[in-house]
């Protein structure tokens, strides 16, 4: 029974976003701001916030993921997992109940954008079936960097979220 086994996914709260916050400023050289993360809050028809936490007597949130469903596509826009709890199968969690959700919404195929030079999250997603399908030249800033851009097709999608 590994670490992911003791955890949880369940939908954000207002009240993890310092937490939230805290995993996303030790993650990403550009990161996200509370309000943006407040108006993702604010499009429930179209965003999805997530949490992986740890049961206990405090709400310990140790990842997040951050998706849209938009009519038959998903687009995963952030994944995060605190630093202390990484290489433990959550980020895989994370992204498998979140494409099991968006296809319960009636996404077909799925969408995202990694920096070219992370390795592990390409490895992560590739994992999950996604493939490369091009590159978006200069897309990141702090430092500037390209975008592989991954998607995942129906079948792939269906197969991978079936069992869920």
């Amino acid at each position: 029974m590994g670490k992911a086994d003791a955890i949880t996914i369940d939908f954000m709260k207002k009240e993890d976003l310092d937490q939230v916050l805290a995993i996303e400023q030790a993650s990403f050289s550009a990161p996200w701001s509370r309000n943006l993360f407040l108006s993702e809050f604010r499009s429930p028809r179209v965003s999805n916030l997530m949490v992986a936490r740890v049961d206990g007597p405090v709400r310990t949130v140790v990842g997040f993921i951050v998706f849209w469903t938009v009519e038959d596509e998903m687009h995963i826009l952030n994944l995060a997992v605190a630093p202390q709890s990484r290489r433990q199968g959550i980020a895989r969690k994370l992204a498998l109940t979140a494409l099991a959700h968006a296809r319960r919404k009636g996404a077909k195929r799925a969408f995202l954008e990694v920096r070219a030079s992370n390795a592990a999250a390409q490895k992560l997603y590739s994992g999950l079936g996604f493939t490369g399908m091009s590159i978006r030249r200069d897309y990141y800033d702090s430092p500037v960097e390209d975008a592989v851009v991954m998607t995942l097709g129906q079948g792939a999608l269906e197969s991978l979220t079936r069992q869920s």
